[in-house]
């Protein structure tokens, strides 16, 4: 499966870097398996939403939950997103 992000691991840490030349038809809805505890390193105009709730700018060193079989997207920016990912 192909995913709209490049991914590297450290220390048990996902860190994902999505461009912003990447189509918006990738950045789909979806939910996860597991909980995820959120660290947005790197961001210009990107935004996160939950399902049923508005979309919330992403600013660096903003830190959130996403619960596990919550829906949820990112919709894209201008520059990179980079994201650090804890489950």
């Amino acid at each position: 499966m192909d995913f709209p992000f490049e991914q590297i691991e450290i220390d048990n840490k996902k860190i994902r870097t999505f461009s912003p030349e990447i189509d918006d038809d990738e950045l789909k809805w979806h939910f996860d398996l597991k909980d995820r505890k959120v660290t947005i390193l790197e961001s210009e105009g990107w935004e996160f939403q939950f399902d049923n709730c508005l979309p919330n700018k992403l600013k660096v060193n903003d830190n959130f939950i996403i619960p596990q079989l919550v829906w949820h997207r990112v919709i894209k920016g201008n520059g990179n997103l980079v994201v650090c990912i804890e489950e």
